[in-house]
C-alpha cells in the first residue's frame, strides 16, 4: 500500500493519528522535558487544494470534522489546531504531525523528523522555520529513531511510515519494540492502515514476540475488513501507552467511527501483553 502523507492528508486516519498524538504528547510533557522523535515525518504542513484535492479524503475527514457541531475534548483539541491555520475558516491548509507538535514544544522540548525524499524534506525544513526547537533531518527514519531515542530526554517516538515498501510492517514493529524495550518511560506510537486483519494480525504477533509487556490497540474501521484493496480504517499502536490512553483512544475511535464510518463501522480499544493502560 502506497500511504503517501500528501495524498491522504486531512483523512480520516490523519484525524485519529493526530488527535492521539497531541494527546499523548501532553501526557508525555507531564513528567518533564520531552524529545519528540518523527520516523517519516513527511512535509509537515499540507495546502488540501494540492494532491489531497485528487483524492477527496479530505472532504471526508478534516472538513467533516471542521463542520461537526458534537466534538468531544480531544477531536475539539485538533479542530483548534486547524482553526488556528485557517483564521479565515474552511480547512485548506492541515497540519502534519511535524507542525502540530511543533506548535506545542516548550522551551526544554524538542521535535526531530525524519524525511528520505529530498524534495519533501524541503517542505519540511520550510514549515518547521517558526519553531526553533523542531527541525528536520534527512536519513533511515527507523534507524534515525532507534539512535535518537537512545540518547534522549523523555523519548515519545511517532513511526508513521508511507507503507512503499513490503518490509514496512516489519521494521516499524522492530524499531518500536527496540526503543519500547531499550527505556520503559519512552512512549512509542506506531500508525498502521487496517486493509484486512491477516495483515494487521502478523504486525500484532511480531511485537508480541519481542516480548512487550504493555501495548494498547487503538483501532477506527469505516467498513468491514472486506476489501484488501481499499483502506477500510486505521490503527494507532501505542508501546508503554500512559495511564488514560485506553479512554482516550475509546474517544477519538469512537467519535471517528460513528460520525465518519459506514454501515458496519466500529471502533475498538484493547491491550496487548499485561498491565494497565
Amino acid at each position: 500500500m502506497n500511504y503517501r502523507h500528501s495524498f491522504h492528508a486531512g483523512n480520516f486516519a490523519d484525524l485519529v493519528k493526530h488527535a492521539l498524538v497531541l494527546w499523548l504528547l501532553e501526557r508525555r510533557q507531564g513528567s518533564g522535558p520531552v524529545t519528540v522523535i518523527d520516523s517519516h515525518a513527511g512535509a509537515g504542513l499540507y495546502n488540501l487544494t494540492g494532491d489531497a484535492a485528487r483524492s477527496r479524503e479530505a472532504e471526508a475527514g478534516i472538513a467533516r470534522l471542521m463542520a461537526a457541531a458534537d466534538r468531544p475534548p480531544l477531536i475539539e483539541a485538533l479542530a483548534a489546531e486547524v482553526a488556528r491555520l485557517n483564521p479565515e475558516g474552511g480547512a485548506d491548509l492541515y497540519p502534519g504531525s511535524p507542525v502540530l507538535v511543533a506548535g506545542r514544544l516548550r522551551p526544554t522540548d524538542r521535535y526531530v523528523g525524519f524525511e528520505l525524499n529530498p524534495p519533501v524534506l524541503t517542505l519540511l525544513e520550510q514549515a518547521l522555520e517558526p519553531f526553533p526547537q523542531a527541525v528536520g533531518m534527512g536519513g533511515d527514519g527507523y534507524d534515525q529513531a532507534i539512535g535518537w531515542a537512545a540518547r534522549a530526554q523523555g523519548p515519545f517516538v511517532l513511526i508513521d511510515p508511507p507503507f512503499e515498501r513490503p518490509d514496512d510492517y516489519h521494521r516499524a514493529a522492530d524499531a518500536g519494540s527496540e526503543i519500547a524495550l531499550a527505556d520503559p518511560r519512552a512512549i512509542v506510537a506506531i500508525w498502521t492502515p487496517l486493509k484486512d486483519m491477516e495483515t494487521f494480525d502478523g504486525f500484532l504477533r511480531r511485537l508480541d514476540k519481542s516480548g512487550l509487556k504493555r501495548v494498547l490497540v487503538a483501532e477506527a474501521r469505516l467498513r468491514p475488513l472486506t476489501n484488501p484493496m481499499t483502506m477500510n480504517g486505521c490503527a494507532l499502536v501505542v508501546l508503554n501507552p500512559p495511564a488514560g490512553t485506553e479512554a482516550a483512544a475509546s474517544q477519538v475511535c469512537g467519535w471517528v467511527a460513528d460520525r465518519l464510518g459506514e454501515t458496519g463501522a466500529r471502533s475498538e480499544v484493547w491491550m496487548t501483553g499485561a498491565g494497565p493502560a
